[in-house]
């Protein structure tokens, strides 16, 4: 894993953790119209890098599209990354 690949997945988690928090947020305060825009404009940015991510070194996840071969067992398992 080179250091562009390993900074963009580090981007991508700390997005997603934020994501995961205001969505836990928002399951207690749901008419919290600020948190909610935050909340959906985190999502938007989480799946603009997931796309980008995937497109450059293929899938994150199981039920992503792979091109051929078979991309999923090219990447290291995340117990195996590095992440200093």
């Amino acid at each position: 894993m080179n250091r562009e690949q390993l900074c963009m997945l580090k981007e991508l988690m700390a997005v997603q953790f934020t994501a995961l928090e205001l969505h836990l947020y928002l399951d207690t305060h749901p008419t919290d119209q600020k948190a909610l825009m935050e909340y959906n404009s985190v999502v938007q940015q989480l799946n603009v890098l997931k796309h980008e991510y995937q497109q450059r070194y293929g899938p994150l996840t199981w039920g992503e599209p792979s091109a051929y071969p078979w991309q999923w067992i090219n990447e290291p398992w995340p117990w195996e990354i590095c992440y200093e």
